[in-house]
């Protein structure tokens, strides 16, 4: 009887292995028999100590989702301490002040602190997934290992200092008045990203402490712009129909990018400036085939000049067409549409071009988006 009891028995246990050996080929023995819930699951896990890792964990009703939402979570560190230094972020103030545009401007490390993180959490990993069989929910376990992000970390960090340190020496030393704003520029932009990576390794830091920087970005930025209101208020000039429009808005654009400038009655008063930014705008009225509305395109060129070289070293060219029952309400919906573009569009292209040398090629003339002969036919 123990024998025959002894036998199927054993037919049992070697049905159960063998059925388990099957199912292992397919997904695991575990779909079967199940598997315990980890103790990652409700926060508390002895195998990634908090000295460490970081750790993040998220569940949803598969799998992919429920990684992407761990991922999440480790970012959610990162950004709560960006947020706890949201004062150091840039923002513009400006304020009219007997008809003048004053801009006062702040850092911000809103668009860099995306791209330092995310070049950190490219250390996250998932190290483990669960299902809950019960509740149909899937879970899984993100892990930095802080030692590793840090030492990528260091890394980045030394390779930015030396970076800023050559170009903040270019700038004192540069006699071109160009040269040394740029290079000046780009200092501050470097400043700004290495203060992003080092908020980074605070928090992967279980110490919480970063590494002190040689050159502060309110510093350089500060230097920079005492430069400019000093050494490189740029005259600008704009002609042609709503000139006098155009003209106080590209002003007001490139004051709120932080570039000192003054508009001119003419190109000849460009005072000791080396550069000019002079500019030409036309509206006109076309005909698109529409028996309902009228069209009015306009159209502008602007350029930035080197007086002393005669060279271009940037140029924009923008231009559009607004439609309305009325020729006259058209004109008044264009004109509005081009003062937004001139004042943000233009102005940022323009800064851009004379900030930083990589922004665009350098450029031998005007660009053509103002037609030569007035046009009335065509869209």
């Amino acid at each position: 009887m123990m024998n025959r009891r002894g036998s199927i028995l054993g037919q049992g246990m070697m049905f159960g292995l063998c059925l388990c050996g099957v199912v292992s080929m397919i997904g695991g023995c575990t779909w079967i028999l199940g598997k315990d819930k980890p103790t990652w699951v409700d926060g508390r896990t002895s195998d990634y100590p908090p000295a460490q890792y970081l750790t993040g964990v998220g569940q949803a009703d598969n799998r992919s989702s429920a990684e992407d939402q761990a991922y999440a979570a480790v970012a959610r560190i990162f950004k709560a301490e960006v947020a706890s230094h949201a004062k150091d972020r840039e923002s513009y103030s400006i304020v009219e002040n007997q008809g003048l545009v004053n801009t006062e401007r702040r850092l911000t490390i809103d668009s860099v602190t995306n791209v330092s993180t995310e070049k950190v959490l490219e250390n996250v990993r998932i190290l483990d997934n669960w299902y809950d069989s019960d509740k149909k929910m899937h879970h899984a376990l993100a892990v930095m290992n802080r030692s590793q992000a840090e030492a990528s970390l260091m890394d980045k960090l030394g390779e930015l200092d030396r970076t800023i340190t050559a170009e903040v020496a270019e700038a004192r030393q540069a006699s071109d008045k160009l040269v040394k704003v740029r290079a000046l520029f780009k200092a501050g932009q470097h400043t700004v990203l290495r203060e992003a990576y080092n908020r980074d390794l605070r928090v992967i830091r279980h110490s919480g402490q970063g590494i002190l920087p040689a050159y502060r970005p309110n510093e350089v930025f500060r230097e920079l712009e005492q430069f400019l209101a000093t050494n490189l208020v740029l005259p600008v000039h704009v002609t042609g129909e709503q000139g006098e429009l155009a003209q106080h808005a590209l002003v007001e654009g490139l004051l709120r990018e932080g570039l000192p400038v003054r508009p001119q009655a003419g190109e000849a008063d460009t005072g000791s400036t080396e550069l000019l930014v002079r500019g030409t705008v036309r509206l006109f009225p076309i005909q698109v085939g529409d028996p309902h509305f009228k069209y009015v395109r306009w159209c502008s060129d602007f350029e930035v000049l080197n007086i002393v070289t005669r060279q271009v070293i940037g140029a924009v060219a923008r231009g559009g067409k607004e439609g309305h029952v009325t020729e006259r309400e058209a004109m008044a919906k264009t004109l509005r549409v081009m003062q937004q573009e001139v004042s943000f569009e233009v102005a940022k292209a323009i800064a851009a071009q004379i900030l930083d040398d990589d922004a665009v090629p350098v450029m031998t003339g005007m660009p053509v988006g103002c037609p030569r002969e007035e046009s009335t036919v065509g869209p």
